[in-house]
């Protein structure tokens, strides 16, 4: 079978690492790794954003008094750490990989260069984008928009921890209601926690559309990459990506 996307951006939270023991976890990054090797078997070239909140959550300590630009930057640096694990388990399993950051540490990793991370994807290495953006008051999910728009991408897949995207909580709503599809501004105007509006405002004025799953089904990005109907896509409806509710 032909895969529905040849190039997409994978957004990995930091709590994706978590492990009942550990911040960053060794089985949940080989695990994550092997799943992440299964897109790239189908020949389908794989870009990630990884974020930090396992290590560090800039929250509260900024609403303990902290610098919020200070809190952000710290939060750059723990994206680093969960990339350099990522990419380890992944060259452990034979996938060339490489991380390059929006901060420069030349000892550990690349810096940010869009033609060269282009390159890497051609070359069939999986690219680990960290430190975010490079600058405060910027989430990793605006990170994850505006890397998948410069390096090409035809999809970001965001991992989450249920299979799509809800009317409610549907751990505390039982009748939350899961979506099919959904257009960009009906996710701005409903107000649901999928993207921050800068990052969805990003992706919709380049008609890139989001694929919201539940990472911890095995074999879900794959299923994604090959176009079956897994989680919820946010896509603009004027191209005929009609939104449709699952009872």
């Amino acid at each position: 079978m032909t895969p529905a996307y040849r190039r997409i951006l994978l957004k990995l939270s930091g709590e994706a690492f978590l492990g009942r023991e550990s911040s960053v976890d060794l089985d949940t990054t080989n695990t994550m790794a092997e799943e992440i090797a299964q897109a790239v078997r189908c020949e389908v070239s794989v870009a990630v954003v990884v974020g930090g909140g396992n290590i560090w959550r800039g929250k509260a300590h900024e609403a303990a008094g902290m610098d919020r630009a200070t809190a952000d930057y710290m939060g750059m640096l723990a994206t680093v750490i969960n990339a350099l694990a990522l990419q380890d388990a992944l060259e452990r399993l034979g996938f060339p990989s490489r991380v390059q950051t929006a901060i420069q540490m030349q000892q550990i990793a690349e810096p940010y260069i869009r033609r060269r991370a282009i390159r890497h994807l051609e070359k069939g290495r999986v690219v680990i984008f960290a430190a975010g953006t490079g600058n405060p008051y910027f989430t990793t999910d605006t990170t994850a928009a505006l890397r998948a728009v410069e390096i090409g991408a035809e999809a970001i897949l965001k991992a989450t921890k249920v299979d799509g995207i809800y009317t409610a909580d549907p751990k505390l709503d039982k009748t939350a209601t899961r979506f099919d599809r959904l257009d960009y501004l009906e996710v701005l105007q409903r107000g649901l926690q999928v993207m921050d509006s800068t990052a969805l405002a990003l992706c919709m004025d380049n008609g890139l559309p989001i694929v919201v799953f539940d990472m911890n089904v095995a074999g879900n990005i794959r299923r994604v990459v090959m176009g079956e109907p897994i989680g919820t896509m946010v896509a603009n409806a004027a191209r005929g990506e009609a939104r449709l509710v699952t009872p």
